[in-house]
């Protein structure tokens, strides 16, 4: 099959959901108002609640939902064939994905920007909220960890990346400044910082950066640990106009050039071949290597971002919900955020699946469960870009690179911010008030504890890996079913959440539990793992249980009475 053909396809699908289906949502149900008082306005702090200009909101969520995970993810997932992760990452994201994301950042701007831990007190109840705090706080420890890991090893494999890596922060913090402070206009601020991103990137491709086996005392790997676990810290107690904003509306459009220029390579590369470039991979493996799992349901949380995930519920009603300009913002930010998403997931699956140029080469790297992921984005898309737009194979790598370590870290920062609140709340609610630099220690020394809980090359991060996926999509499950219980209280169509959640929780919960029963295989335990999937199974549960309860309870109880912004629809729509 042409990659041309495929690519076509998956933009026309997610041309229909955010130009078809986020309209019928935003209107239909969420019945977005114009009119109504965002959190942003209603508690304007200038940290936290800082109304923003949809397009920097925009690439600000984009970025913290999107990290590395939709290009590892997709990577993984294609050894089980091409077309089964085209299916997952398209379907999921217009029907699945940008429901969840666009719903997490509705309801909770509706309730004063509270994140979806909180919101699940009102609409479950204190039992279920307690559970859920605990999924959330592990989710978002296993992403620090992780993330912090997979930055860590992109630095040192890719040393051209180091570079532009850390010169992007300078850049973002003057966008800020040019922006917020000096009132420059958007346009021409935005044109100049890509050109100087993407000069960085040219640079660093000309002089890598490669630390020597023992710097200041460390090993490289514990120097870049240390020093995204500090940067973090820091990025996450600034306002979010000063470098989280900034940062991710250029990586944000960065994403976006890098995306143009591995779309543009595919067409122009099958042009240039006469239409006869097929894809390598194939369209469904029957016989993938030994030790691979099974196609369901491992593929569903294998590819958690980049179809849908439970971490963008968090950040959309953890910082985005916060910083919401107008409520009609909320299509464009939430569900087209998704979307974003699932270009940058397609664009992996042309780069892994077509980036090769036999099939030979292709199960070479594709050897074992788990040998693809970012080094194979890499490889595949930088041949992709050699052979249609005649870019250096060093300078395509490190422009994906450096795509794949900025989404990292303002992954990586933007968890860090979200641990910080979620500590926060679990103070309030055992009535103990903890500040927020208190509240960033504690997740900076747990996280950097359970990073280096294997060593100090960063093994408790990797090792905690494989509970990600799962943890994710349970996660986005719960999240659902929060947003149709409310759907269900305002006596609107519940269903456009009730059916993905159906699908994700049975999913999520399947491979939940063929991996409990993995971590106890004799000769090879993992009881660190077992535990901490054992508690999420029992919170998952549990929550889920207290979940149908309150949707129960919401259909009986009378409807919930509208706010003042709500009634005013109402009376819009009649006359």
């Amino acid at each position: 099959m042409s990659p041309v053909l495929l690519m076509v396809i998956g933009l026309a699908i997610f041309a229909f959901g955010y130009f078809v289906y986020s309209r019928y949502l935003a209107k239909r149900v969420y019945k977005l108002d114009p009119a109504f008082t965002t959190p942003s306005h209603e508690l304007e702090d200038g940290v936290d609640y800082v109304p923003t200009n949809k397009f920097i909101l925009w690439g600000h969520h984009f970025t913290s939902v999107a990290g590395a995970a939709p290009i590892v993810g997709p990577a993984i997932a294609v050894i089980w064939g091409w077309l089964p992760a085209f299916l997952w990452v398209t379907i999921g994201t217009v029907f699945f994905a940008g429901m969840h994301d666009f719903g997490a950042l509705w309801a909770s701007s509706r309730n004063k920007g509270r994140s979806i831990g909180s919101l699940s007190e009102r609409y479950i109840g204190k039992r279920g909220a307690s559970l859920f705090l605990v999924v959330i706080f592990l989710l978002l420890l296993m992403v620090v960890a992780a993330f912090a890991v997979v930055i860590k090893n992109l630095l040192i494999g890719t040393p051209s990346s180091v570079i532009p890596t850390w010169g992007a922060i300078l850049v973002a913090l003057l966008v800020g400044l040019a922006i917020y402070k000096l009132k420059w206009p958007l346009i021409p601020v935005t044109i100049v910082a890509v050109v100087i991103l993407y000069g960085l990137i040219v640079l660093g491709d000309r002089v890598p950066v490669v630390l020597p086996d023992s710097f200041l005392g460390m090993s490289p790997s514990t120097f870049w640990i240390l020093t995204l676990f500090v940067y973090g810290a820091i990025a996450s107690l600034l306002p979010v106009w000063v470098l989280l904003q900034p940062r991710d509306y250029i990586n944000g459009v960065q994403l976006f050039v890098g995306l143009a220029l591995l779309y543009g390579a595919v067409l122009i590369g099958a042009l240039a071949a006469g239409g006869g470039h097929d894809i390598v991979a194939p369209m469904f493996n029957e016989s993938p290597p030994a030790g691979t799992p099974s196609l369901v349901p491992l593929l569903f949380v294998t590819i958690a971002c980049g179809a849908i995930s439970g971490f963008h519920g968090v950040v959309s009603s953890g910082t985005s919900s916060k910083q919401l300009d107008t409520e009609p913002d909320a299509r464009f930010v939430g569900y087209f955020g998704a979307v974003g998403e699932g270009l940058l997931s397609l664009g992996t699956i042309l780069a892994v699946a077509a980036g090769f140029r036999t099939v030979a080469e292709w199960e070479e790297v594709y050897s074992a469960f788990g040998e693809g992921g970012v080094n194979a984005f890499v490889e595949g898309g930088g041949l992709l870009m050699q052979d249609g737009i005649v870019l250096p194979a060093s300078l395509s790598a490190t422009v994906l690179a450096t795509m794949a370590v900025l989404f990292a870290a303002t992954t990586m920062d933007t968890a860090m911010r979200l641990l910080r609140f979620v500590v926060q709340e679990f103070g309030e609610s055992v009535k103990l008030k903890i500040s927020k630099f208190p509240a960033t220690l504690v997740v900076f020394v747990v996280g950097l504890g359970l990073t280096f809980s294997q060593g100090l090359e960063g093994g408790g991060g990797l090792r905690i890996w494989p509970l990600f996926g799962t943890t994710n999509q349970l996660l986005a499950s719960l999240t659902l079913a929060i947003i149709a219980v409310i759907l269900l209280r305002k006596r609107r169509n519940p269903w456009p959440a009730l059916i993905p959640l159906v699908f994700v929780f049975v999913m999520s919960f399947w491979a939940a539990i063929e991996q409990l029963s993995g971590f106890t295989d004799p000769g090879n335990a993992d009881w660190l793992l077992f535990g901490i999937d054992l508690v999420i199974i029992v919170a998952s549960v549990w929550v889920a249980v207290e979940v149908l309860v309150a949707m129960r309870r919401a259909v009986k109880d009378p409807p919930e009475a509208p706010g003042a912004d709500e009634e005013q629809v109402v009376q819009r729509e009649e006359v």
